[in-house]
């Protein structure tokens, strides 16, 4: 039952990551064409950021959880250790982009958005293969 639960909340928190990554991917150029603010982007992009951060910290402790009560070996485990990485590629590269965004020029802003989101579709695509 335990691990029922901690697998579901690491499946709903990757889905809120992943998903709402794919979704602000799509938003972002829309809010821009439809004559949003740089401010209003920037605020829905901050809050999103609350989300996500919160959605990556349930999904990275319930992944350490599943790890040690299944006593899953990292080493070894091609799939896993494929999986950890891409995760801390993508916590590096969206740590990297919430810092330099304000200061950045679009293209910049652009490719770390784009880089995060195949990051998170590949992260979905090693826990599939799982």
């Amino acid at each position: 039952m335990v691990n029922d639960v901690v697998r579901w909340f690491h499946l709903l928190a990757a889905a809120v990551w992943i998903g709402g990554s794919i979704t602000v991917g799509a938003l972002v150029p829309a809010l821009r064409r439809a004559g949003a603010t740089t401010e209003q982007i920037r605020a829905a992009a901050r809050r999103f950021g609350v989300v996500a951060w919160t959605a990556l910290a349930v999904s990275i402790t319930t992944g350490i959880i599943q790890v040690a009560r299944f006593h899953i070996m990292v080493r070894g485990n091609a799939r896993l250790t494929l999986k950890l990485t891409l995760v801390g590629a993508a916590v590096v590269v969206t740590y990297v982009h919430q810092m330099t965004a304000a200061r950045s020029r679009p293209a910049v802003r652009g490719a770390l958005e784009g880089l995060s989101l195949v990051l998170a579709l590949a992260i979905l695509g090693a826990a599939v293969a799982l």
